[in-house]
């Protein structure tokens, strides 16, 4: 029998034909009838080795009525509601990846266009694109023991994660056949160096396709650090996305132990020194083929080295200061502020707040051809062919104080010290400021005017810091909300962000949206990060607030006078504009005194 004369409520048998899949769009309809009849022509009566929910995909089909195109994510999700099947985007960090090959190989996935997503105790699902070819999942229960239970997914997504996922295992597996895979180097375990087993190599194949693939699915899934974490049983590789946290992978403690040596080898690091804290650095490509480089963070801990890998976005430190999260009234300001010929320039802020982005967008933008930009840091962030770029090392006694004493020496005009942390570092750096330099550093504090008491603590008289400090930032970053699932929040009003943000008023109207959570966002209903600023200048007036005794609140008030925002009527400002929402504000931000 034809499949486009089967009865109306008859469930097919087999593969999908694009000739049943027309009739149901008419049907249902999804699209109109000259749509399906110009497409059955257009095809003819050949068939395809394209699935075919890719070659209607590619049909240039349109909704009916909304005119919105149907490409083949779209129809995969209309045949889902018609088979009655869970419609899912594969969202690889989900996955349990390790246990892919244990349901079935991967010639089988790819005869059944089958891919197995998780292993529960009782069930397993599948995600396939042909639900109604179902005579193998009998196999699959009687060989996993497991009830199964299928989910259409579209067949580009299936292909895919097929080849990704089973290949990962497959070097995985090569990795513990060639090697130990017992976690030797750990405390706990040290009576076992005195076993002879072989271990890993760092370039071991199946090692070096198992760091290649962390890096571009670390690439791929947006992801700002990689976290090599060894454990008693199954070591953990994490991925930091959107500041949080996501395990995606177990390995045996020996894997992990080769690939962390590996990176090490790439990074030109101490690969036998596993004892004592080790940094590093790598550039490589991701996938659309931009350079990018990572920091290397090595750590001993109870059951092994640890790594961190800092990914750095090389498109980053070119933004505009908008695209960072600055306002119009900030940014303004900001920009006015870094024009200054001298004076000190503080970011302030907690790790991960996003300082060193701010302060290398903005050295990017000050570095022409006309100035001399000069930086001591500890470690270097990100290689920058326009800036002159100097790392600390304690161990030949080059510290902060010493490395801009010897920059006062290569006739800089900017000046970017990594951080103050003592009073000789902040001393050399007022004596730069008093010279004729422009120079940025890092403070660590919960707001801008606190800046100028934490310069106190450390010793630094209140008449230089008047004198040299032009300006304090200080920053957060927030999870913005997913543009593709966010809705309407009824219940953020002007009155209730006016309540957050006491004794400021909210000007204009109010936009707020709630997260949802979608695929595209996984199911969190935020994807990305903005940042809250709050920008002091310090003027004529907010000096008297400085010298002769610091006094923090006056100096707040009267820099609420010469234009400051505080950090939560920022973020009061990004939840009224539908950016983030009032949870995200209140967690990030300080309350102001």
């Amino acid at each position: 029998m034809n499949p486009t004369d089967l009865p109306v409520h008859a469930t097919p048998r087999g593969r999908l034909d694009w000739r049943l899949l027309i009739k149901w769009l008419r049907e249902d309809h999804v699209i109109s009838s000259e749509d399906a009849d110009r497409t059955k022509k257009r095809f003819g009566s050949a068939d395809s080795v394209q699935h075919p929910l890719v070659r209607l995909g590619a049909a240039g089909l349109t909704r009916k009525g909304s005119g919105k195109p149907l490409d083949s994510e779209a129809l995969t999700e209309w045949l889902a509601g018609r088979c009655g099947l869970p419609y899912v985007r594969i969202d690889p960090l989900k996955v349990d990846v390790g246990r892919v090959s244990e349901v079935m190989s991967i010639s089988y996935a790819e005869r059944r266009r089958a891919l197995p997503l998780q292993v529960g105790a009782h069930e397993v699902t599948i995600a396939t694109c042909e639900p109604f070819d179902t005579g193998w999942v009998a196999e699959i229960e009687a060989h996993t023991r497991r009830a199964i239970k299928l989910v259409l997914t579209s067949p580009a997504e299936l292909q895919r994660y097929t080849t990704e996922f089973y290949t990962l295992s497959k070097s995985v597996r090569a990795a513990i056949k060639s090697g130990e895979t017992s976690a030797i180097a750990s405390f706990e375990q040290l009576v076992e160096l005195g076993r002879s087993n072989r271990q890993l190599d760092a370039n071991d194949q199946g090692v070096v396709q198992v760091v290649d693939w962390l890096w571009q699915y670390a690439f791929d899934q947006r992801a700002s650090d990689i976290h090599l974490e060894p454990r008693r049983e199954l070591s953990a590789i994490r991925f930091r996305i959107d500041g949080v946290m996501h395990t995606v992978y177990q390995l045996p403690p020996g894997v992990m132990n080769a690939m962390i040596a590996r990176v090490k080898l790439l990074g030109r690091m101490d690969v036998v020194e596993k004892r004592r804290p080790l940094d590093g650095r790598i550039k490589t490509r991701n996938p659309d083929g931009d350079e990018v480089e990572m920091r290397l963070s090595t750590l001993p801990t109870a059951f092994g080295e640890k790594m961190v890998m800092r990914i750095f976005d090389p498109d980053t430190t070119v933004k505009p200061l908008e695209k960072l999260g600055f306002g119009s009234h900030d940014a303004k300001r900001w920009e006015q502020l870094v024009a200054r010929a001298h004076g000190i320039i503080l970011v302030t802020g907690p790790t991960g707040s996003g300082k060193t982005t701010t302060l290398y967008s903005t050295l990017r933008r000050l570095a022409t051809d006309e100035v001399n930009v000069c930086t001591i840091e500890d470690p270097i962030e990100m290689i920058q062919p326009a800036f002159n770029q100097t790392q600390v090392q304690p161990a030949l006694d080059l510290n902060f104080a010493e490395g801009l004493r010897a920059l006062m020496r290569q006739d800089p005009d900017i000046i970017m010290v990594g951080e103050i942390r003592d009073l000789e570092t902040a001393e050399m750096a007022i004596q730069a400021a008093l010279t004729g330099h422009l120079v940025f550093s890092t403070l660590h504090t919960n707001d801008a005017a606190s800046a100028i008491t934490r310069l106190v603590d450390l010793g630094v008289p209140p008449y230089l810091i008047g004198a040299t400090v032009i300006g304090v930032l200080a920053q957060r970053l927030v999870r913005t909300l997913c543009a593709n699932c966010k809705q309407p929040d009824e219940q953020t009003t002007a009155e209730t962000l006016a309540d957050l943000v006491k004794p400021w008023r909210m000007n204009g109207s109010v936009r707020a949206y709630k997260p949802v959570g979608c695929l595209e966002c996984r199911m969190t209903g935020y994807r990305g990060r903005a940042g809250l600023y709050e920008l002091l200048n310090v003027s004529d007036a907010a000096r008297q607030c400085i010298t002769p005794v610091p006094d923090a609140q006056k100096l707040r008030q009267q820099s609420v006078k010469d234009g400051l925002r505080p950090l939560r009527l920022a973020g009061a400002m990004k939840v009224a504009e539908g950016v983030t929402t009032m949870d995200e504000v209140l967690t990030a931000t300080p309350a102001w005194e």
